[in-house]
């Protein structure tokens, strides 16, 4: 799968999404310190799923409805970064055709998928 991981997300959560296999950009290793409209652009452009704890994107995808091959937004804290890095790859592994273009929010214990809806951008 391809993703881009913001720079919110732990280092182990993407050292274990490469282990498994999964093609990953990591903000922090390229672009350091780039806004999240650029984040989001870039995620979009390769039509990568975007891997974020920063829920200023839920802002950028439902209020400002700006294009996006799907957002994965981490709400783990207080969790050890291996559990999350765990958590996210399984989460991922089982649920990973729904998460294409979709709105995702991965909790301890439940993964929240909102499906947009083809015809007018919005989400259900």
């Amino acid at each position: 799968m391809n993703l881009l991981a913001d720079e919110s997300i732990d280092r182990q959560i993407v050292a274990r999404l490469r282990q498994d296999g999964h093609a990953v950009i990591y903000v922090a290793e390229k672009s350091p310190g780039i806004s999240d409209d650029d984040v989001l652009r870039e995620a979009a452009r390769r039509n990568a799923l975007l891997v974020t704890a920063d829920k200023d994107f839920g802002e950028l995808v439902f209020r400002q409805r700006r294009i996006h091959a799907g957002v994965i937004l981490l709400r783990l804290s207080g969790l050890s970064s291996d559990l999350k890095a765990d958590i996210v790859a399984l989460s991922i592994r089982e649920q990973r055709a729904e998460m294409q273009g979709s709105f995702t929010v991965i909790s301890p214990g439940f993964v929240r998928i909102r499906h947009s809806h083809k015809d007018d951008g919005s989400f259900n």
